[in-house]
């Protein structure tokens, strides 16, 4: 199983931005599918974006506009840049293989007010 690190969750205001990182500790050159998907408090886990190798990204309506996932290969890490973030974001982000069902332990991201 593939093991993954998500990092760069922090405490934010509205509107700023910040960029979520899941290094792999396998190369992602053959992995075409990669989600990201977080849990708020209270809440059930919901998706918020995936890429893949051969069609592109896609990504939750309440995110669409303002969060973008990549990924460098050569770096065997996945990417969610997060702008003009808003108090409901605030929850445990996490990356996902469904490939492989891989999950990170979650990177937790807030947004005050």
């Amino acid at each position: 199983q593939v093991q993954l690190v998500e990092s760069g969750g922090g405490l934010v205001q509205p509107g700023e931005s910040l960029r979520l990182s899941c290094a792999s500790s396998r190369s992602l050159s053959s992995i075409n599918i990669i989600h990201w998907y977080r849990r708020a408090p209270g809440k059930e886990r919901e998706w918020v974006a995936q890429i893949t190798s051969i069609i592109g990204t896609s990504y939750a309506a309440s995110v669409k506009g303002r969060f973008t996932i990549s990924r460098d290969n050569a770096k065997n890490t996945v990417y969610l840049q997060m702008n003009n973030l808003k108090p409901e974001d605030t929850a445990v982000y996490y990356c996902h293989i469904p490939i492989d069902g891989s999950w990170g332990q979650g990177t937790q991201v807030t947004v005050s007010s």
